[in-house]
Order: C-alpha cells, then structure tokens, then sequence
C-alpha cells in the first residue's frame, strides 16, 4: 500500500495526474488571486505588517472582562451579532477580535481544574494564582478561613496605581460587590461575605471585614475614583431594603468621606447621564439592589438603567483628567449569569454590549499611551454543533446541507427523528427541556425515559427559551478550557503566546513600568 502512495504522489508531482487541474502546481490563477477570501486574507497580512506603533509605555490600562466569555461564546456572538444586521454573521468580528494582538489563556485555580471567577480574577489582579472562592489570599489560606489571612494577603494592580497617584475605577453590571470586581480592592478568603450578614462567627471573631465596607474604606491612596454597578443591597441595612444588619448606612458613610471633594452619588441611567463630572471628582453609582438587569432585558423594558458602554463612557471620561494617568477595569458580569440559566440568548446578548463597551474605549482614548486588554475569567459549557448551514440562525434549530452542499430547506432530525439547536449545554437546566415552558417543576429534571421535546413548534430563538443539556444540574457549569486575551494599544505587543493566567498582572505592570516593591 505504501509503494502505490508514494507512486501516486510522484505521477501527481510529475503532472501525470490532470484531471482535477490543468494549472502548474507552483502558480496561483487568477480566480484564485481575485476570490473574496484570498484578498481578505491578503489585507489582514498587510495590516499586520503596516503596524508600526513603536513600543510604549502605557499611562492608563483598561482590563475588560467578559466574565464566562469562552471561545464558544465570543463565536456564537459574533455570529449573532452579524445576523442582526442582516448578514449570514461568520465572517463578523466583535470589536475587540480585530486587534492586533492576541494570547490563551490557562484558567485553572490552584485547587481546582475548572475554576471560578474570585481565584481567576486575583490571578489577574495580584499575580498570584489562588483557591477557587477566594479574593485576594494566597492558596496557603483555607477559603472561609478568616484566621489564615494574616500573611497570606495580596496586593492588586488596582491599588499600586493607586499608590502611584494615578485614578482608578471600576464598573460591573453585576453587584460591585461579587467575586470580579471585588478582587480589584478587597481580600476576603470567602467571596460571598459580600455584607456584613454573610460573615461567620469565626470571621467576626477573627476581624474580618465584608467586602462591601472594604470598598468605601479603601485607604490606598484617595480611594477608587469611579465606582459604577449593581448590588446596593450590600451598602444599606435591612430597615431599607438592605443586607446589612450592623446599622451601616455604606453610601451615606461614602459621602461623608468625600464631603469636602466634588463628590457624586446616582441611582439611575438618567442621574448618571445628568452627572456634570467636569465638576466631580469622585462618582459612586448603585443601581440595582442585585445585580443589574441582562442588556436584553433592559432595552426590552425600557429599564432606566446604564449600559456598559454607558458607565465605561462616564467612567473614562471623569478619569481620564488625571494627567498622571488611571486604571479602570469593565466588567460584563451577566454574561456568566446568562450561562448559568441556560439561556444563551441572554449570554450572547450581554456579549455583544460588552464588545459595544469596548468599541467606545477604543474610539475614545489615546492608544499611544493607553493600554486596553479584553479577556474572560473562565469559559462556560455551552457549544455549537450539529453541521448546520452558512447563516443558520446562531440561536435556531439546525439545517444542514445536502449531498450537493446546498441548504436542505428543513430543520435536521436527530436519531430520534426530533429537530435539535445549534447551541446547547453540556449541562445545567436544560435537561429534558420543554422548549420554553414557564413551569420549572415541568421543565427541569424530567425522567430520562421520557426523552428529548420536541422543538418543532418552538421559536428557540425567543428570549425565554433554555437550550438543551446533558446533565441535569441545579445551574450550569463552568468549563475549563482557555480562554482568549486580546490587546490594543501601548504595550499591547507583549500579548502572545499561551500564558498562564497571572501573566496579565506581570503585562499591565510590564506595560505601565509600575514599581512593585518598596525603594
């Protein structure tokens, strides 16, 4: 068999072998040259090639963070993104995918193979690679363990510009407060002492502080400059509508800290948009008692809410007046949350805001001394398969092709004769899914003799439908694959590679020139 391979592939080399081309084997014809996909190919690498930006230091550093962002969602929200517009959507890139430098990511916490965003986020925050559940406390802590701080506590890139008199912010659609933006400024071995009433006793006993009071006390510097998000039920006591059961009123002691600076407390989308920041120094925004609203759902109600574009807008435009220079991170919280539901429509959704976000900050600053990076935490189980068509809705049943590669017209059945979603989950809520149904009793968890429903008469592209998973779980999981890092502007040409996930820590400080240690 080896023999007659190897004869082949001389008579092929020879130009023996004619009949699927008459063109020599060295030579590029002309359709070829001219074809759409070559002259898109061939522009990229010029591009590429044209990029003469020289190496500089970065005076200001935004990290976005999508978090629950994986390579499944960044393509399916690509997709969707471009049939929105009318367009079959793969070809389509979300903003960030178009800059010039890229990177993988690892995500594994120290503890776990599958992480969570309070170990992956204090990777990128501190340096330092950490137990799942835990801010800002290297892994000899136990999580939950107050006592075992001490020592063991870590220091952030937020901070140490800080340090250096340079602003800073921070802006989640999730509550201030979670695991993400939390490990921006706070160290805590248990992500969910979010207030005072989630702490133990042994954490009471031993000093520990809630995450939400650490916020408004931070003592590095002037304090964050920006503070835009969810959670305010973390800031205000029970009596109003609050978690706090220490009397604590979080925004009032806020304001009174800053009373003698130009100092600015909103609750809503319009106060924000209202806000002379030419005149204000410091800007606190709460805007939900949890998290904030999934983006579908905040235009779809008209809620007078920010958008992250908005809040990363406000955000950089009240810091970018330090001359010295600041340090905001955006994250787009949700998008995990949207995961966790099984509902890919929300999760795509949030990403496309998030890719909006990013587009204003890169039309707005300076990318001569700005650096902006875009990554995720850790990625979700959400996939794409099933061989659907060019242009099959990202979010609808699959069609596939015929034996020709032409559109078949109807939706693909599976081995039990039954239409199925070119998205769906590995596991979570969707077990046995119903297709839409309202009756979690119905939905979730159905005996496994009863099968998959069938989807025919289903519209799986509305926003309350739930794909399919799996494994039945009480919310879907992580996963732990890499995730992507993409970079623009000063310093950006250090993103490469496949980099553990503390590496982004050593880039903003490679980037900025940031001194690390004490002279």
């Amino acid at each position: 068999m080896g023999k007659q391979v190897n004869r082949a592939l001389r008579f092929f080399a020879a130009g023996t072998v004619t009949a699927m081309s008459s063109i020599a084997l060295a030579e590029l014809p002309a359709y070829q040259q001219t074809s759409s996909w070559y002259a898109n190919g061939e522009a990229a690498l010029a591009a590429k090639l044209a990029d003469t930006r020289t190496e500089k230091s970065a005076k200001n550093v935004i990290l976005f963070v999508g978090d629950g962002m994986g390579v499944s969602t960044l393509t399916a929200a690509r997709i969707l993104d471009g049939q929105m517009r009318g367009e079959s959507g793969e070809e389509n890139l979300l903003s960030f995918e178009a800059f010039p430098h890229t990177a993988l990511i690892k995500t594994y916490n120290t503890n776990q193979q599958t992480p969570d965003s309070a170990g992956t986020m204090t990777a990128m925050m501190t340096g330092v690679k950490t137990r799942a559940g835990m801010i800002n406390v290297d892994s000899d802590g136990l999580r939950a363990d107050c006592a075992g701080v001490a020592g063991n506590e870590l220091n952030t890139f937020l901070e140490l510009m800080e340090d250096q008199g340079r602003s800073t912010g921070i802006v989640s659609t999730a509550r201030i407060t979670h695991a993400t933006p939390a490990a921006t400024y706070a160290r805590s071995p248990e992500r969910n002492w979010e207030s005072n009433d989630g702490l133990s006793e042994e954490a009471v006993a031993n000093g520990c502080v809630d995450i939400a009071a650490q916020l408004v006390s931070l003592d590095v510097g002037d304090g964050i400059d920006v503070i835009l998000g969810g959670g305010r039920r973390h800031f205000i006591t029970s009596d109003d509508g609050g978690k706090r059961t220490d009397g604590r009123d979080l925004t009032a002691e806020w304001r009174d800290r800053y009373s003698e600076q130009r100092a600015a407390y909103v609750q809503s989308g319009s106060e924000l948009a209202g806000t002379d920041l030419a005149n204000t120094d410091k800007l606190l925004g709460l805007f939900t008692a949890s998290h904030m609203s999934y983006d579908a759902d905040r235009t779809a109600h008209d809620k007078d809410e920010p958008s992250i574009a908005e809040m990363t807008g406000r955000a950089i435009e009240l810091l970018s007046k330090n001359e010295q220079g600041y340090f905001l991170m955006v994250e787009s919280g949700r998008i995990d949350h949207g995961h966790h539901a099984g509902s890919a429509y929300t999760a795509l959704h949030d990403t496309i805001a998030f890719a909006e976000a990013v587009k204003t900050a890169t039309e707005t600053v300076n990318l001569d001394d700005t650096l902006i990076l875009v990554t995720a935490d850790h990625s979700h189980v959400m996939t794409i398969a099933g061989y659907a068509t060019r242009g099959n809705p990202i979010l609808g049943k699959v069609e596939t092709n015929d034996s020709h590669g032409a559109p078949t017209g109807a939706p693909a059945l599976a081995k039990d004769d039954l239409p199925y979603t070119a998205l769906s989950y590995a596991n979570g809520l969707g077990f046995a899914d119903l297709g839409g149904e309202t009756n979690a009793d119905a939905r979730y968890y159905l005996p496994a003799d009863t099968g998959r429903k069938d989807l025919t008469a289903t519209d799986t592209q509305a926003p309350g439908f739930h794909q399919e998973a799996l494994v039945p779980l009480g919310s879907e999981s992580h996963a732990g694959e890499d995730i992507t890092l993409h970079a623009i502007g000063a310093g950006a040409q250090l993103v490469q590679g496949t980099l553990e996930q503390n590496a982004v820590f050593h880039l903003m400080i490679g980037a900025t020139g940031l001194p690390v240690s004490a002279e």
